[in-house]
């Protein structure tokens, strides 16, 4: 039917406008020059007359154009270029500013610690400060966040200007401070701001941008652009934004990605050109690895132990921030103490670890000095640090230096350094100011790796090829590896590895990345959730979690297991006293609409307003002054029944001229026949006008007069009154011939398998679905419940427990039983129940077999 329809659509549309030329060419010859519109008749007088008519359908042009998806993702990655080179050189000159400090006061130790605690404290105090009164949605990552809206899930105040300028002046300040934090995933949210913020002002131009679908494609782009502007790495932050923030990503977004992606990258890079920062646009950390024998086959062994450790160390992380943030909720005195002090908590965190990391102190066993940018510059050095544990047979030039300690060698520094920084990022993350975790994780990868690599050196001085050519370990491939691997498996991503490859500019090292990055998370998602969906279920925002590795008993669990039977539901036949006990009794956000209490037919879903706007139009006050003025009317109309006269003032006519005749239905500007006749006889001579002083004077006494009998009418009930006549109008059946209803809300059968469940709900982002049996209404199942179901613990109110993972059920016996079962109970509740349908020809009564 409807391809029969579209196609006779458009044959008529072809013949439509083959009539319509056809018109036009007839005009033209009765018309003999056609006329230009009238907004061009000024531009076609003068000498420069085509150029100016030109002008104008150039502009015209540009404004139709800007509606199109290539000029938002063009605007989109310049503005997010300048905004991360912007801050970036924010950044670099406020950590050059406390290495001045620090430098400065080289004659006193005493003055050169001060300088180093209080600088960061302050930027930090100051950003938490400044975030919390602005926009406290500013704190944190943002990327759970994102996910969340990505969903469908609307998240007030999260993407307007006010909170995109407390993100980046409060992300500026923090990065500052020189603390171990990130700026990847605060990225991701200026991102999403920004281009929230670009579709309202590009409004102006077109309506296409005030479609939701379509800002949500947006948004996915933005999230791309974010990571690729951060780490001038488009291909890595295109795959990690659909990694950590979609679970189902629509292809058609995929060319919006990689194209704002790598216009703001490429962007960001020209700039750091333009600053005279770069010679030529050039990878971020750019490595020297050798190209013709990068590692040696044997050293694979080596790379999948990082790739395991990372995966352990990935879920410790996590673990470890989790439980931080719990404690600090849970001790209820510690909570009570900072929410009233909520700057002290953040200042306390960054005395604690500037005093660690403070050079002269124990900083000077960890590269205290460095910032993160040089660390990292560090340890991807392909130099061998030390040979056979020995930290003098190596000359540390420039920021080297660092790692190098009189006392102890290398390995020491590595370890005291992966130590102190693990647990420091750990709580450094907790602080509440706009901030990521992906950096320092990053860069405790990269320890590890040099680590490892540093060890394998030491123990192979002349590397473990066996032919005539020596080709010695490179401990930096090595810490390229870790940094992949660890930051993979904090956030359940694979993208690291093309991010690496990115960031250093070489591939030489994809096989061991590549491993190393698979078998990290291997181990980390059977171990802890994501860092991201770790604070998504500490923060408590309405989001799907995803069905672990090897389930398959999840298959087993059907929807009649989790879902909700007690539910309050809507009759088609019910009374308003009905829709206000519902209303009462449950908060659900749409209310499921059945045929009638027995049959339980499922005919649709009424959302909450809804039914609330139904119940506040029948009690409303304006019906009750209606009902009233018909009470009035009627008994005016009694009284006057044996003369047999109605009387009407019309506004538009001569005061005084009163027209026999019925009165019309009561309008805004016409008072009603009772209450106009009453104002008559009961007005003071005194005060009637005269009919010199002309028409709207008269008009408007009359109108005056009609709005206070009106006032008069709403005060004449008594509280008791009105409650009485409440009674009466609960008491009357419900009209929804008015209200929206949508008759195809989201259904499941009560066999549908919990991991059919989960695809259903994740792919379309549903928050609820109905369950049905046969068309009947039977129970609904909620995003908690499905949670609930997922993390085992089907324990609640309202849920129907069964064995756990529901294990009676043997997956390995043949269905046909089972399903000659479900057959046999179709008929017999076929059988037992009659089922409503529409009326028919008499010779289809005997026919009641279900098709």
């Amino acid at each position: 039917m409807y391809g029969r329809y579209t196609q006779d659509l458009g044959t008529f549309a072809k013949d439509e406008a083959a009539r319509l030329r056809l018109q036009q060419g007839h005009g033209e010859g009765d018309t003999p020059r056609p006329r230009r519109p009238s907004e061009l008749l000024e531009y076609t007088q003068g000498r420069c007359a085509p150029c100016r008519v030109c002008a104008l359908q150039c502009q015209r042009f540009f404004i139709s154009k800007v509606g199109e998806d290539w000029v938002f993702l063009i605007l989109l990655g310049l503005v997010m270029a300048l905004v991360s080179w912007a801050m970036d050189f924010a950044i670099a000159t406020c950590l050059q500013a406390q290495k001045w400090m620090y430098g400065g006061l080289d004659t006193n130790v005493l003055l050169q610690y001060l300088a180093w605690v209080t600088y960061p404290t302050v930027l930090i105090t100051f950003s938490a400060g400044f975030t919390q009164i602005l926009a406290p949605q500013a704190v944190g990552s943002g990327i759970p966040e994102m996910k969340t809206i990505l969903r469908g899930v609307v998240l007030k105040e999260y993407l307007t200007l006010k909170t995109f300028v407390a993100k980046v002046i409060g992300l500026t300040c923090a990065l500052g401070s020189g603390m171990p934090l990130g700026k990847e995933g605060p990225f991701v949210h200026i991102a999403s701001m920004c281009a929230a913020l670009l579709s309202r002002f590009l409004s102006l131009f077109g309506g296409i941008y005030e479609n939701e679908a379509r800002n949500i494609e947006m948004l996915a782009a933005a999230c791309a652009v974010g990571v690729g502007c951060c780490f001038a790495a488009p291909i890595g932050g295109v795959l990690f934004s659909i990694e950590v923030t979609s679970t189902f990503f629509a292809v058609r977004n995929y060319w919006r990605g990689f194209f704002a992606a790598t216009f703001s990258a490429f962007i960001f890079r020209v700039l750091a050109v333009w600053n005279k920062d770069e010679e030529t646009i050039t990878a971020l950390f750019k490595t020297r690895f050798r190209l013709d024998f990068p590692f040696d086959l044997q050293e694979l062994p080596a790379f999948a132990v990082i790739g395991i450790a990372s995966g352990f160390g990935g879920a410790l992380f996590v673990y470890l921030n989790r439980k931080i943030v719990q404690f600090m909720r849970r001790q209820k005195t510690i909570n009570r103490f900072l929410m009233k002090k909520r700057l002290l908590f953040p200042a306390l965190v960054t005395l604690l670890i500037s005093t660690l990391t403070f050079p002269p102190g124990f900083g000077q066993f960890m590269a205290g000095q460095l910032t993160q940018k040089d660390t990292l510059v560090t340890l991807f050095d392909n130099q061998t640090w030390a040979k056979q544990g020995l930290s003098d047979e190596f000359e540390y030039l420039g920021i080297l230096e660092a790692w190098r300690h009189p006392r102890s060698n290398v390995f020491v520094t590595l370890v005291v350094f992966i130590l102190m920084k693990f647990w420091m990022s750990a709580l450094a993350t907790t602080i509440p100011v706009p901030c990521g975790a992906f950096m320092p994780v990053f860069v405790i990868g990269a320890a590890f790796g040099r680590l490892v690599g540093e060890s394998m050196a030491a123990w192979f001085p002349d590397g473990i090829h066996t032919d005539s050519n020596t080709y010695r370990i490179v401990p930096g491939g090595y810490a390229v590896v870790g940094a992949a691997a660890l930051s993979g498996a904090v956030t359940h991503t694979v993208s690291t590895a093309v991010i690496v490859f990115e960031l250093t500019g070489q591939i030489s090292h994809i096989l061991p990345v590549m491993i190393a990055v698979i078998l990290a998370n291997a181990v980390a998602q059977s171990l802890q959730p994501s860092l991201y969906d770790s604070i998504i279920r500490i923060k408590k925002l309405p989001y799907l979690p995803e069905l672990g590795w090897g389930h398959h008993e999840k298959y087993n669990v059907r929807v009649e297991d989790i879902m909700v039977r007690d539910i309050r539901y809507v009759t088609l036949n019910c009374k308003y006293r009905d829709l206000q006990h519902v209303l009462h009794s449950t908060k659900m956000k749409s209310l499921p609409l059945v045929e009638s209490a027995e049959s339980m037919i499922l005919l649709g879903s009424i959302e909450r307003a809804q039914v609330g706007a139904l119940l506040s139009h029948q009690l409303s006050p304006q019906r009750r002054l209606q009902a009233l003025r018909q009470k009035v009317l009627a008994e005016d109309g009694h009284r006057l029944s044996d003369a047999s006269i109605c009387f009407q003032v019309r506004g538009v006519t001569a005061a005084g001229d009163v027209r026999p005749g019925c009165p019309p239905p009561p309008s805004p500007h016409h008072a009603p026949t009772g209450i106009a006749l009453k104002s008559l006889f009961c007005a003071n001579p005194a005060t009637e006008p005269i009919e010199a002083q002309g028409t709207a004077y008269r008009k408007a006494k009359h109108v005056r007069l009609s709005i206070m009998e009106e006032m008069d009418l709403g005060d004449r009930m008594t509280p008791a009154e009105i409650l009485e006549w409440e009674e009466q109008q609960l008491d009357q059946p419900v009209d929804f011939s008015s209200t929206k209803i949508d008759p195809a809300p989201f259904q499941l059968v009560e066999h549908t398998s919990l991991h059919k469940t989960h695809t259903i709900f994740s792919l379309l982002g549903l928050d609820h679905a109905y369950v049905t049996s046969i068309g009947r209404l039977v129970g609904m199942v909620s995003l908690k419940e499905l949670r609930k179901a997922i993390e085992g613990s089907l324990i609640a109110k309202g849920v129907k427990v069964r064995p756990p993972l529901a294990s009676f059920r043997d997956s390995t016996t043949s269905t046909g039983e089972p399903d000659t079962t479900a057959l046999h109970q179709l008929w017999d509740r076929h059988q037992h129940h009659t089922m409503p349908r529409e009326a028919g020809p008499a010779g289809d009564d005997d026919d009641d077999t279900p098709k």
